[in-house]
């Protein structure tokens, strides 16, 4: 029963261990660009192929499919840049495509420095810039490169100011045209985005979204295209190869491109669709083109009509604003298998962080909140350990005894654990449970944009990054600062391991001698939020460790 119990523990170092290799390298922040745009920004494009819907009045062919050939070929025309300036964010439109050339987010820095820009969620170059469309009946006509002309070259929104309209027009030949309006308002990342077309008839539209992701943080955190249809659940596209191409037709909640902390997304809101989303893999530097498309809400001829009505949400991962937004955007923060467990982590943090604005103490908190919910679990093993040591000498005869009969051996053994009342496995029981509540920790470490750059104390200036100290002149190969909070992590566990009682023997008891250094190399490049989390978990472990042996007998 001792070995098994080792076993258990050793199998529950290498999954550690194997969480360590394919995660361990989590924590590399992405690095500005050349153009002094941020690499871990967010674009995404949007495309899909639909048949045109006949035109309601088909004795009239449309102006704007008559005027194709006396279009000035793409791109001939320079356009200016608009700038729109929010409380919350700085865009810069193009109006070549009335298209987003940046999108600057104020109160979210490329990094922890004060000077630090703010992240771009334009990772792309022109003419593939998110929110191109293009519109069809019949033939389809790119306007993603077109000269959109508009009257305004900024646009201030300050708070409590109602909603300001920037409104883009492009001359399609004759007398039609197509209007690409956006509302903005203040405090909010969510825009809408309305089309009109007048002189001419248009049987669907597609709307596109781009981006290029910057070097991926990790191998399983899913920076990428995604999607949700209520039918269907949330949709994450991973392609390959270039040329890779993924569609979907029904019905749709939203289109998005994302990483960790952030995404775009386009959420339809007017229409019934059927919404078709396609996502291709353009190119080598992982180009990704998401489109969607529906048919028109109706027929022109002459008249202005609005052919397409969506809300656009250009900023942080944030759970309680996307839920704020509706549409299932909140689905779009996914932590895999630990989600059951990770969200309410989450949201227990975030309550936490409303009365004690400091995520660090937070975490600590939290981590006293698991240990009192454990508290009776761990209280039972630490007794049955104590239990089992004062029993190593009956167990000890039992196998002199009964060594060479298997059975015979097996049999008073578990009845000597029942006489007591002891279970040889509980010792390692609460690490086991434990560790469902790390990883689901370690994933909301890594992607809740709350705990992004989040300070703690002293030397620990972000919870998602490893712990470093910095001392000038002071330079440790592979990892350059001081892993103090990692080391004071080993060293605690060292010590709960010294007071905890053992019924192992000398070769075994030696091997678990070895896992605090274990743990500790496995932790150096961990979030220091959740070596944090592991350090006081330790510290409680250590009190009722004491409480036991001083108290119980």
């Amino acid at each position: 029963m001792e070995t098994r119990a080792l076993l258990a523990i050793v199998l529950s170092i290498a999954v550690l261990a194997g969480f360590q290799y394919f995660f361990g390298n989590t924590l590399q922040r992405p690095v500005p660009g050349a153009n002094g745009t941020n690499t871990s920004s967010i674009n995404s494009t949007v495309k899909a192929e639909t048949k045109p819907e006949p035109s309601k009045t088909p004795e009239k062919k449309p102006v704007l499919l008559k005027k194709l050939v006396d279009l000035p070929p793409q791109g001939a025309q320079k356009g200016r840049d608009v700038v729109v300036d929010t409380p919350l964010f700085k865009a810069v439109i193009s109006e070549n495509g009335a298209t987003f050339s940046h999108f600057v987010l104020k109160k979210y820095k490329q990094t922890i420095e004060k000077d630090s820009p703010g992240v771009d969620l334009v990772n792309v170059s022109p003419p593939l810039l998110p929110l191109g469309v293009k519109v069809s009946s019949g033939a389809e006509i790119d306007l993603r490169a077109r000269l959109f002309k508009t009257e305004k070259t900024k646009v201030q929104i300050h708070d409590g100011q109602g909603p300001e309209t920037l409104s883009f027009v492009c001359q399609l030949g004759g007398n039609a045209t197509l209007t690409k309006e956006y509302i903005f308002r203040p405090e909010s990342y969510t825009f809408d985005l309305v089309m009109k077309i007048s002189g001419a008839d248009a049987g669907k539209y597609t709307v596109f979204l781009y981006d290029k992701p910057y070097q991926q943080s990790t191998r399983y955190v899913f920076s990428g295209p995604s999607y949700y249809s209520p039918s269907k659940g949330l949709e994450e596209v991973s392609l390959k190869k270039p040329g890779d191409i993924h569609t979907y037709s029904g019905d749709l909640d939203w289109l998005s491109y994302g990483d960790n902390y952030f995404m775009t997304a386009l959420i339809p809101n007017g229409g019934k669709g059927p919404w078709n989303v396609k996502i291709v893999l353009l190119n080598e530097e992982k180009l990704t083109e998401s489109s969607l498309s529906a048919p028109v809400l109706g027929s022109a001829g002459d008249q202005s009509i609005t052919i397409a009505k969506m809300n656009v949400y250009m900023g942080p991962k944030e759970i309680e604003r996307l839920k704020k937004v509706g549409h299932n955007l909140s689905k779009a923060i996914n932590f895999g298998w630990f989600d059951p467990i990770a969200k309410p982590l989450l949201y227990v943090l975030n309550f936490m962080y409303k009365y004690v604005p400091n995520y660090g103490v937070c975490i600590i908190l939290l981590t006293i909140l698991i240990k009192v919910l454990f508290w009776p679990l761990a209280h039972k093993s630490a007794q049955s350990m104590k239990t089992m040591q004062k029993l190593q000498p009956k167990l000890q005869k039992l196998k002199e005894k009964y060594g060479d009969d298997k059975e015979r051996l097996n049999r008073e053994l578990m009845q000597l654990y029942k006489t007591y009342k002891v279970n040889p496995m509980s010792g390692c029981l609460p690490m086991l449970l434990q560790i469902p509540v790390f990883f689901a920790l370690y994933k909301v470490l890594l992607q809740a944009i709350e705990l992004r750059h989040a300070p703690f104390m002293l030397w620990i200036n972000d919870l998602s990054a490893p712990d470093r100290l910095m001392i000038p002149g002071v330079h440790i190969p592979m990892i350059d600062g001081i892993p103090v909070l990692t080391l004071l992590m080993g060293a605690s566990m060292y010590l709960q391991q010294k007071m905890s009682p053992s019924s192992l023997d000398p070769t075994q008891a030696k091997m678990m001698q070895l896992l605090p250094v274990v743990f500790t190399f496995m932790f150096i490049n961990f979030p220091s939020g959740l070596v944090l989390y592991w350090l006081v978990n330790n510290i409680l472990s250590i009190v009722q460790q004491y409480y036991v042996n001083k108290f119980t007998d």
